[in-house]
Formats: structure tokens, C-alpha cells, sequence
């Protein structure tokens, strides 16, 4: 396997002793869904809408898995995105042995028309792409150099494909950078012992400690499984961004932020109201982002997509575009049909009798009819309102017209 990044063995080696993550394995399908692995839905996220099907058959994607690790992704993937082609690589045989392990036991292959999971780094690829969509979640930050590795993603990006990106934060990681340095200036290594050592440092500390606290109180119960703890305090290879770099490490593959895949966390209004919200949503975007970076110093990673070349984004603001659109509903709902659900957050939602008989009708319709062909007995502007509620909602996904 040809190792490009100076950091490969070392990072290999680590994984194969700690295979991350450590999400136990199952029978079946994965538990629920995660909406940023569902290619329809994290395309309608950042576009607004869904490109028309030539054929009443799923969306043929080609998919990167860019460090899939223990396959947990790779899983999702698999079953969110039926009849695609997924490659999925990562650096460590025994991460890997577990990926292709899970992926047996949830039957991933049978949903999709390719499923590939090979000892490969990102960086020697070229020839697999273009792909439609790459998923890489806490990769890159463990890269020598992370640029050559957004670069290398970017050559296999196809033109309007997304990529999803999580990166480490510098604020949030304080207290664990602290540790990390503790840990190697003790000279624990990233095996057994410093397993152990590691974990005897937190219960060692007075309890008072401000790293003893933090830990306990924010990371102990997702540092329980042994190889996650090792990814967080005894990793050899590490890098995290502020706001201001990571918008430079962006632009430095030529791609384009396409928005945060977490976009709560970035809402002013998590933090500010009255007269300090509104002076903060009066300013730009990247000026509200670093306002929140300063206000919350417990953000530690940042996720998010980036877009090769720019993305048309459609608002629906219009009643007669919005009717004239098809739709699909957002497979990323927990409780369909009923007008309760919890949506592509996991978050209570109440859809309400008009929007579940909207979403209803749509289902029972021709795949491709217009949202306002469907015969409910309303109003147009009714009809409308609904179906915009409904997108809002992330509930319906238009459709545009296949003319537009």
C-alpha cells in the first residue's frame, strides 16, 4: 500500500491497536439514520432541492468513504443511498477487518450495486473518481498534511458534487490539547500502558481539577470504549483549525463552502436575543460564524460541506415555482406516517393533519407529479403555504422540473 502522507505508519499502526470507532457490532441494519450520510437529503440541505430521476429508480450515486475506519459510515451509506456505488478506504487492516465485518452482518452489500472496502490511503486514488459525493468525518486533521489531503479529495470531487468534512476545533479542545501534552510529556505512549496511564490521569486529578472535570462532565461517557479514548488523548498525529484557518484551508483546494452540516450551532440565536441577536443577524454570514466561535468556546469540531465549483440554490420563496415543483419525502424521518415524527435531527416534529395529508397524497401520486397537481381540495395559495412549512421542515424534498 503506498503511504504518501509522512504520518501514514504511524496512524496505521495506531488504528490497528485502536479500531475507531468503536461502535459495537450488530446484526441488521444500522439504528436509525444519520441525514448527512442520505445523499438526497444532504443535497436538498444545501441546494434546496433534488435534480429530477430519469427513471422511477433511486439515484445511482458514486460515493467516496474517505477513512472509513470500523465501517460505521460506510454502513449508513450503504443503506441511506440504495443502488449506489460505494468505495471505501482506510490505512488500517485491522480498522478495516471490522468494517467489512459490520457490513456483512447488516447485509450493507445487498442494497447497493457496488460495495468496495480496500487498504488504500486517500491520497493514492487517482483513477476512482469522479465521484457524486465524499464522505470524510475526522480524517484529514490526522494527516501530516491535511492540504494535500482536502487536494486529493478535490480531484475525485465531481463538478456539483458534495463533500462532507468534520474537523477539529482549536476552542472546544482546550482542555484535551492539555491533556494530550500532559500525556506525552509523561512519555505514556499510544498503547496499553498509556490506555491505562490515560485513564489514571482523570481519576488521579482532585476532583476540583478544571481537565479532570471537563472530562467526567463532557467526554467520559464518549471516551468509555477503549479506541475512543485512545482517538482522543493518545492519538500521535493531530491538527485543529480555528474559523479563520479553516476558511483558508478551504480555499487552498479551489473548493467552495457549500455550509455547516450542524447549522443549529451556527444560529445566533442559540446564544443571543432581544437587541444583541438582531445586531448580530445584521451581520455577514462568516462575521455571525465568529461571533459564535467567541461566544461558545465548547465548540470543538466543525462539520460541514464544501462544493466543487458554485451551487444554484433555490429559495421556493415563489407559490408557483413551489407548485410546479415534484417532491420527495426526506427518507430521514423516525415515525412515518403519522403527524408526529421526529425529523433529520432526531427532534420532536408535528406535522400537523394538513402537512401529513400533503405528504400523503405526494406519496400516492405518480412519481414526478407537481406538488400542486396533487388534488387536496385547497387553495393554491393554501396548497402552497403547506408545502413550504413542509421544506422548511426538511420534510419534502422538491423536485425541480425536469425543463428547469
Amino acid at each position: 500500500m503506498p503511504t504518501s502522507d509522512a504520518a501514514t505508519p504511524v496512524v496505521s499502526a495506531f488504528y490497528d491497536r485502536f479500531p475507531y470507532p468503536g461502535d459495537p457490532l450488530q446484526d441488521g441494519p444500522p439504528p436509525g439514520y444519520n441525514w448527512r450520510w442520505c445523499i438526497d437529503s444532504a443535497s436538498a440541505f444545501v441546494v434546496g432541492s433534488l435534480a429530477p430521476r430519469l427513471e422511477e429508480k433511486p439515484r445511482l450515486w458514486r460515493i467516496l468513504d474517505a477513512g472509513c475506519g470500523t465501517g460505521v459510515s460506510t454502513d449508513y451509506l450503504a443503506h441511506l443511498n440504495p443502488g449506489a456505488e460505494i468505495l471505501a478506504v482506510d490505512i488500517s487492516a485491522g480498522a478495516l477487518d471490522l468494517a467489512r465485518e459490520r457490513c456483512r452482518r447488516s447485509e450493507a452489500s445487498a442494497q447497493v450495486s457496488e460495495l468496495r472496502i480496500e487498504q488504500r490511503s486517500l491520497l493514492d486514488l487517482e483513477g476512482e473518481g469522479p465521484f457524486d459525493y465524499i464522505n470524510s468525518v475526522g480524517v484529514l486533521h490526522h494527516l501530516r498534511e491535511p492540504a494535500a489531503g482536502l487536494r486529493a479529495l478535490a480531484a475525485l470531487l465531481k463538478p456539483g458534487g458534495l463533500l462532507h468534512l468534520f474537523l477539529y476545533a482549536d476552542g472546544g479542545r482546550w482542555e484535551i490539547h492539555r491533556s494530550q501534552r500532559v500525556l506525552t510529556e509523561l512519555g505514556v505512549g499510544s498503547g496499553a500502558e498509556g490506555l491505562r496511564l490515560g485513564r489514571e490521569l482523570f481519576s488521579s486529578l482532585p476532583p476540583s481539577n478544571r481537565l479532570r472535570r471537563h472530562h467526567e462532565q463532557r467526554w467520559a461517557i464518549d471516551t468509555a470504549a477503549d479506541a475512543n479514548f485512545a482517538d482522543m488523548y493518545l492519538h500521535p498525529q493531530e491538527t485543529s483549525y480555528n474559523l479563520q484557518r479553516l476558511m483558508a484551508f478551504v480555499a487552498s483546494a479551489d473548493l467552495q463552502f457549500a455550509g455547516f452540516s450542524n447549522p443549529e450551532v451556527w444560529n445566533p440565536a442559540r446564544l443571543l436575543s432581544g437587541e444583541l441577536l438582531e445586531r448580530a443577524q445584521s451581520l455577514p454570514l462568516e462575521r455571525q460564524w465568529a461571533l459564535i466561535e467567541d461566544l461558545d468556546p465548547d465548540i470543538s469540531h466543525f462539520e460541514f460541506f464544501l462544493s466543487k465549483g458554485p451551487l444554484g440554490c433555490t429559495s421556493w420563496q415563489s407559490d408557483a415555482d413551489l407548485l410546479a415543483a415534484a417532491g420527495e419525502r426526506n427518507r430521514c424521518l423516525w415515525g412515518w406516517p403519522g403527524v408526529a415524527l421526529l425529523d433529520a435531527d432526531m427532534a420532536p416534529l408535528d406535522l400537523g393533519a394538513d402537512g401529513l395529508a400533503l405528504m400523503k397524497g405526494l406519496e400516492a401520486a405518480p412519481a414526478g407529479t407537481a406538488l400542486g397537481a396533487l388534488d387536496l381540495g385547497w387553495s393554491a395559495g393554501h396548497q402552497a403555504a403547506v408545502a413550504r412549512r413542509l421544506v422548511e421542515q426538511r420534510v419534502l424534498l422538491p423536485v425541480v422540473p425536469a425543463a428547469a
